[in-house]
């Protein structure tokens, strides 16, 4: 029987491991990471043959993007080979990513029949994916869909008008879920996924993300990590065709979520 659940019970991650992920040992070159399976295990919200689901801690990449470096697409690869038991080169590909600030489930394909699936379920929108964010500030309606028009050039997405050049549409549902002093705790269904959509879009009405400077916020982050949690991804199992609900916790270890 699968030990990883879907619906996972909370995980706490705790600050020691969150650092181990990103450390090297002291006698190892940038191009020589070091991953230990092991320490992935209390991350793992869902496996099987098909699809591995991890709740990323902020502060790591999702994937290498030639970058060089420490990500989890590399971690939960080296995962799959101990889970396997077999050493060299094993199939495991991201369906989507999150950015490096950003928390919670990341999904990888481990098989092409699965990437292939899921990518075309993205494609449909017949996914749905939930982020949690504090906000600064109070949006004016306690449940509002949001539409923009969004274009993005130096790592930052902005808003601008339809026909411009670049600009996509992006559309996003929230609802305020509770106040937190100063800041608003939202739920927020993601229906189109453009680069820094919730981030841009959540300050284009003048509440942006707590920690996210580059958005304009005034809280400041201890770590460069900002309040915006994948908190659920659902999605149909691409062989079963039986729906999936994959729930990430919150990390015990953030300045953010220890807050709620």
């Amino acid at each position: 029987m699968n030990k990883y659940r879907a619906k996972a019970q909370r995980v706490r991650v705790k600050s020691a491991l969150r650092l181990s992920a990103f450390a090297r040992e002291d006698n190892t070159s940038m191009e020589e990471l070091i991953y230990r399976a092991a320490e992935l295990d209390p991350m793992i919200l869902f496996a099987d043959n098909h699809l591995l689901a991890v709740n990323k801690p902020a502060g790591l990449l999702s994937q290498d993007s030639g970058t060089g470096l420490r990500n989890l697409e590399d971690w939960a690869r080296e995962w799959v080979r101990s889970d396997k038991g077999k050493p060299g080169t094993v199939f495991l590909n991201a369906v989507h990513r999150i950015d490096r600030a950003v928390s919670g489930v990341v999904l990888f394909a481990r098989t092409s029949k699965a990437l292939a699936r899921l990518n075309e379920e993205i494609r449909a929108r017949n996914c749905r994916k939930i982020y949690h964010a504090l906000i600064e500030g109070t949006p004016a309606k306690d449940t509002d869909q949001l539409v923009h028009w969004l274009s993005h050039e130096h790592h930052r997405a902005e808003v601008c008008r339809a026909g411009d050049d670049g600009a996509q549409r992006a559309v996003l549902q929230y609802r305020a879920l509770k106040k937190i002093e100063n800041l608003t705790l939202l739920e927020v269904d993601l229906e189109t996924g453009r680069y820094h959509q919730i981030r841009a879009q959540l300050a284009a009405i003048g509440c942006p993300i707590a920690g996210d400077e580059k958005y304009g916020a005034v809280q400041k982050s201890q770590d460069g990590d900002i309040a915006l949690h994948h908190r659920r991804l659902e999605i149909t199992h691409p062989t079963l065709k039986t729906p999936v609900i994959i729930e990430a916790p919150y990390s015990d270890g953030s300045q953010w979520w220890q807050m709620i």
